[in-house]
């Protein structure tokens, strides 16, 4: 183990000596911000283009397990660090039929094996996990050659005011909202990490404020 993955390690052991705060209040507060109309529309957008054996990083509270297609899905096998979220997401409505598993674990250390997904699916987790680029990385290794990584995050707005902003309120917004960052990109991450980008846009959703609005989805393969 090198010295960036001993400190994520022990970063990552830090994070599971949570408060009263994180194991009751932030996952009901986090849970509610991402029911949004706004957001259960970009979902909508993502999650049914998943195909085969799935990955979902941060399951949160299951909110994405209406929008996949079980004639499509084999299984959909997810992942959290939250108990009170894992638990959120064994009673989150589906698809009948659709074959579904939740694991306690961190997108930066996945507990499976290389190439054995068809998909991965990533939404509104990037801004929380610890390591971006680890969590990436993670990502493409579980991925089959043929695989795609579904994703759809807020960041960095491309707005100079609205980033100015953005950098000002992160470090509260952090404290409140379980770690999530306001200012991290996202599609030049994605890239960086390796992945090649099939289809990718963005905007500011509507109805949110916009230092937390703005949005880039899309696909994109190992």
């Amino acid at each position: 183990m090198d010295g960036n993955s001993a400190m994520i390690a022990m970063q990552l052991g830090r994070r599971r000596m949570t408060s009263f705060y994180d194991r009751h209040i932030m996952p009901r507060l986090i849970g509610c911000a991402c029911a949004s109309r706004p957001i259960m529309k970009q979902r909508a957008k993502v999650v049914p283009l998943a195909h085969g054996r799935v990955l979902e990083l941060g399951i949160g509270g299951g909110l994405n397990l209406a929008f996949y297609d079980p004639a499509k899905v084999s299984e959909v096998r997810g992942i959290d660090p939250s108990e009170a979220l894992r638990a959120r997401t064994l009673a989150a409505p589906r698809p009948e039929g659709l074959k579904v598993s939740i694991a306690d674990g961190t997108a930066e250390a996945l507990p499976f094996e290389d190439a054995s997904f068809d998909s991965v699916v990533c939404t509104f987790t990037l801004c929380s996990v610890l390591s971006q680029a680890a969590a990436l990385a993670e990502a493409r290794r579980v991925l089959k050659s043929s695989g795609r990584l579904l994703f759809c995050e807020h960041g960095l707005a491309p707005e100079p005011g609205v980033a100015k902003w953005q950098r000002r309120i992160e470090p509260a917004w952090k404290a409140i909202a379980g770690g999530c960052h306001l200012t991290r990109p996202i599609g030049a991450a994605i890239e960086a990490a390796g992945f090649r980008m099939e289809t990718w846009q963005s905007m500011f959703l509507p109805g949110t404020p916009r230092i937390m609005g703005w949005n880039e989805w899309g696909a994109a393969g190992v």
